[in-house]
Order: structure tokens, then sequence, then C-alpha cells
């Protein structure tokens, strides 16, 4: 339905994409599969129409195209649904629909009536049982991914992508748009399917189509491959990461929390966090395991001082008493958070990654209001060849880096800042492969350095990978402790469901 021929787009002199060859096919799931940085990104803005200036051909049903604008590919036929959605949250689940596309009557009103009957229409056909007067605001992410998926329908899309649609919604959920995706086969349509999730991959996907280093690598049926496989064509290696073994009994304690409980933010009577106690020892990694709602996050930003007025219970770093009253308190005492989302919270997208790298410690590197340029730039500079940040310069925007790549800006800026204990929710969240063995090499050997780490992680692969000791929430309180070592998936999930 869609081919692309010797594909190739640069960016001021750097190749992002090299003579890319691929074919996606009617009917069926391809996978678009490589490392953050491999070009997927940028190939489906060249399919879509947002990238113009290219050297290729593209085929949309055996015709040659190139498309001037995202709108005029979508008025042939191909939709785009990324990862971050593009919905106003202030306008209804109609009016995001038919933004741009509304109906008019003859004297140039809109039909709102004919408007609300197709967006229902829509939503019944996608199993989505919300109401077409809904705010958008209202709805759950998954919720609001079948919105995006409604509104390629209303143009009826031949060509549906979908970039990273799970990242961020509830297994129900993906349940769902998965028996959404099966019906958009059965009417013909290719579906493009970006995800780090190999598991779902091989749930999902028909054909696979691998990027690697802005080339295309290899393509052909999912029957036969093995997660493996993918991986050694993905990076061109093995991937591996050895697990510790140690014992911390006679560590140092270098965090404790007694009875840490945290009230709902607009029901007074109802408690997020519920009588949480732990301890964390020098060197060890702490991990927490739940499932959606089970209040991970809250415990994180409590602990580093989001929520001031809503948590009691107590808080020692090395023994000294924390207010859990702000985050530069947090810091300075040496607790710092790398947050789930590292777009929104944990980066200046807009700032270059040099600025972003020394923001925590500007105090250190200024004096009489200057700031020492040297220094910094020796910081910058150690930070990028120690964590292997792919960056041009330290100038470049770390809004244009892959996921992996700004996921290490945001644990440099920290570790700059010299902390005793780094807290890491959702380290991985949307980035592939190869980055995530990265940054598991880096967190055990920030470990081996005696730092103390919290990691909060929905994989439970993870979580068994990393931790030498588990904690396992649910509904705001723990509902077990378990060692590392003997940890099961299955012990994991009875204690995440309330199971005893």
């Amino acid at each position: 339905m869609l081919q692309a021929i010797n594909i190739t787009k640069r960016f001021s002199g750097v190749i992002a994409l090299n003579q890319v060859n691929l074919a996606f096919h009617k009917g069926k799931v391809n996978a678009i599969i490589g490392e953050n940085g491999a070009g997927k990104s940028t190939l489906m803005k060249v399919l879509s129409g947002v990238y113009q200036d290219y050297e290729g051909t593209i085929l949309l049903n055996g015709e040659k195209v190139r498309f001037k604008s995202l709108r005029e590919a979508q008025e042939k036929g191909i939709a785009i649904i990324h990862q971050e959605l593009s919905l106003i949250p202030g306008l209804s689940v109609t009016e995001n629909i038919f933004l741009g596309r509304e109906i008019v009557h003859s004297w140039g009103t809109l039909d709102k009536k004919a408007m609300r009957q197709r967006a229902l229409e829509l939503l019944q056909k996608l199993k989505l049982s919300v109401s077409p007067d809904s705010l958008i605001a209202s709805l759950k992410v998954g919720e609001q991914q079948v919105v995006e998926i409604a509104k390629a329908l209303l143009v009826d899309s031949q060509v549906i992508i979908m970039d990273e649609p799970t990242s961020a919604i509830s297994e129900s959920e993906v349940e769902l748009l998965f028996e959404i995706i099966e019906s958009l086969k059965k009417e013909g349509k290719a579906v493009v399917y970006i995800s780090h999730k190999l598991k779902e991959l091989f749930t999902i996907a028909n054909r696979y189509i691998i990027l690697r280093d802005g080339c295309t690598i290899e393509s052909g049926d999912m029957d036969g491959m093995t997660q493996d496989d993918i991986i050694k064509k993905m990076v061109g290696r093995d991937l591996s990461i050895q697990k510790r073994s140690r014992d911390f009994e006679n560590e140092q304690i270098i965090l404790s929390a007694a009875h840490i409980s945290l009230r709902h933010l607009y029901n007074k009577q109802a408690w997020q966090l519920k009588n949480i106690s732990f301890a964390l020892r020098k060197g060890e990694i702490l991990g927490i395991f739940g499932l959606m709602g089970a209040g991970r996050t809250e415990l994180l930003e409590t602990l580093f001082g989001l929520h001031p007025n809503r948590c009691s219970g107590e808080l020692l770093v090395e023994g000294v008493k924390l207010k859990m009253c702000s985050p530069s308190e947090a810091i300075a005492a040496g607790l710092v958070l790398a947050p789930e989302d590292r777009k929104k919270d944990g980066l200046v997208q807009g700032l270059d990654v040099k600025t972003n790298m020394t923001l925590p410690i500007l105090k250190q590197l200024s004096k009489y209001g200057f700031l020492n340029q040297k220094e910094e730039a020796g910081i910058v500079a150690k930070y990028i060849g120690e964590l292997k940040i792919k960056t041009s310069s330290g100038k470049q925007l770390a809004g244009t880096l892959s996921g992996g790549n700004q996921q290490k800006i945001v644990l440099s800026k920290w570790l700059a800042a010299a902390p005793k204990i780094i807290m890491l929710d959702e380290p991985t969240r949307g980035i592939d492969i190869n980055a995530k063995s990265e940054i598991y090499k880096l967190i055990m050997r920030l470990a081996g350095d005696g730092l103390g780490i919290i990691i909060v992680s929905s994989e439970l692969p993870e979580i068994l990978a990393l931790s030498d000791r588990i904690l396992v929430m649910a509904e705001g309180t723990v509902t077990a402790e378990m060692d590392g070592s003997t940890a099961t998936e299955d012990k994991i999930l009875k204690a995440a469901i309330g199971a005893n």
C-alpha cells in the first residue's frame, strides 16, 4: 500500500535517513523496530508530510506522491498518531475529532448535530463507551488514544501510523487497542506500529522492518522470529545484564522512611499513600512495583517534597530528618528524583544540553554572579563522555535528542549535584533495548559506587533484573517486601493485586 524507495533525509549535514527502502502491506500490522536515534520518527514525518525536503520516492498504492503538508497526507489517506497525543483538553470529543474538518450547513454555520452523530458512530465502532460531548480532559489516556484513532478513521485513512501507542495506558486499555487494530486489519488498512515493547510486537505484528543508524537492515514476516533474533538485528550484538549477588545487611542505612502517608488532593477523607515504611542501604537498589494507581509515583514525589501540605510521616537521610517540604531541601540533603515524564518534568527541552546538565549546580559554578564557563564545559564534557550521550555538542537542544539520550541528560544533571540517593521513576519508559541496556549498566555502576537507588518500573523483568530488594505496592500501601534473588513474577503480581 505504501512504499519508500531510497529515502534520504539530512539535518545540517547530518544524515538522519540513508537510502531507506521499505514497504507497508495492506491488511497487516507492520512493525517498525529500532533503537532511539535509528530514524523511526524522522521516517514517519517524511511519510506523513511533516518533512518535505528529502531525497527519494514515496509510492501510495503504486502512485508517486510527494506531500506538501500533514494535511495533504491526511487527505490522501495517511494518518499518524503520535506518542504525545495532539488533542485539546478543553474541547469535547466531537470537537476534537472534527477540528479543522467541521461539517457546515449550506449557509455556513456548524452542523453540530451531524458531527455529534458521526462522532458517536465512530466511538461505537471503536467500542469506546464515552459521550461525544465529554471533555477530553475528563478521559483516561487510553480513551484519548481511541479518540485519536477516531480522528484517523473520520477521513477513511488507509495507512495508520501508531507511535508508541501503549506507552502510557493500562493492560485492559492495551487489549482494547489490539482489538481495534485487528478490526482495522480486517478492513484492509495498513497499520504501521512503532514500539520498544518487543513482547507486544510478537502479539500484534505480522511483519517487521528494522532500522539501524538511519538505514534499513532487514524486513520480513514475524513468524519464526524470536526476541533474541530481533535484538541482534537492532543493535548488531547480544545484550545481557549480569544480576548482582550481594548482602547489604552490614551496610549503612542511608535513607529511612517511617509511616509515610499522603492525603488525596480532592477527597480529604481518602489517602493516596497509607503508612509506608522502609529503609534503603548504601549501594543498594530498591525496586518498587505496583499496578496503575498503586501510588508508586506519589511515594517518590512525597519523599522529594512535592506534596508538603498533604503528607505526614518521618524521613531521614543519613540520620538527618527531612521535613518533606520542598525539592530544594531534598536536593540539599542529597536526595534527587528523575521523574516519570522526562520531557515535561525532567528537562527544559528548549534549552541546550549544557544548560540542562548544570541547572542544579549553577550556584557552585558561579562567583560574584558570573558563571565559570571553563568549569561548566569540563563537567558537561565529562558526563557526555561517561554516559555516552549521543549529541553533536553541549550546545544541541535537549528536545532534539532521542529518549534514551534525554534520560541520560536527566541522570547527568543529578550526578553533577553529587547526590547520596537517586530515585528513578520509570527510567527506561519509551527508550529502545540498547539504550535500556546502557541505562541498566549505569544504574549498576552507580550502586557499585555507593549510591542508594530507588527504582520504580512497570516492567517486571526490569524490576527483577536490577533490584537487590523489592517493595510491592497496591492501593497506596506496601503489600510485600521480597529479596531480589528469590522474587518471581508470579509472587510480585499476586502481591500487586492484593492476593495473599
